[in-house]
């Protein structure tokens, strides 16, 4: 299952999952009604970018400090890290198409 594959990240765990390789991190909330309907998508695009990068969400609600160290001011904020550095962002709400085609260029 897909969901399985989408790591979910905490202040515990953010900084280890970003330091080395390719991962795209949704930063969403509960709350956020465009979050939602992101989610499915992100279903299909761990799928389709297994290879080159893996996909985690951080709950902004519940790890504030990281959202507010990577200045998160709306969600949801998709942001792709390369060996721990931010490499691009994404505000909003995307097709799965889109987000697999901001994944390639930023590499």
């Amino acid at each position: 299952m897909a969901s399985e594959k989408i790591l979910k990240l905490d202040e515990e765990n953010f900084e280890e999952a970003i330091k080395s390789g390719v991962i795209l991190v949704d930063f969403y909330a509960d709350w956020c009604g465009p979050c939602r309907m992101l989610a499915p998508v992100l279903e299909q695009v761990v799928i389709d970018l297994e290879s080159i990068a893996k996909i985690g969400k951080l709950d902004i609600d519940k790890s504030h400090k990281i959202a507010n160290i990577h200045r998160v001011t709306s969600v949801p904020t998709m942001i792709l890290f390369k060996e721990g550095n931010e490499v691009n962002r994404l505000v909003g709400l995307l097709e799965a198409e889109g987000i697999i085609d901001f994944v390639k260029a930023a590499l």
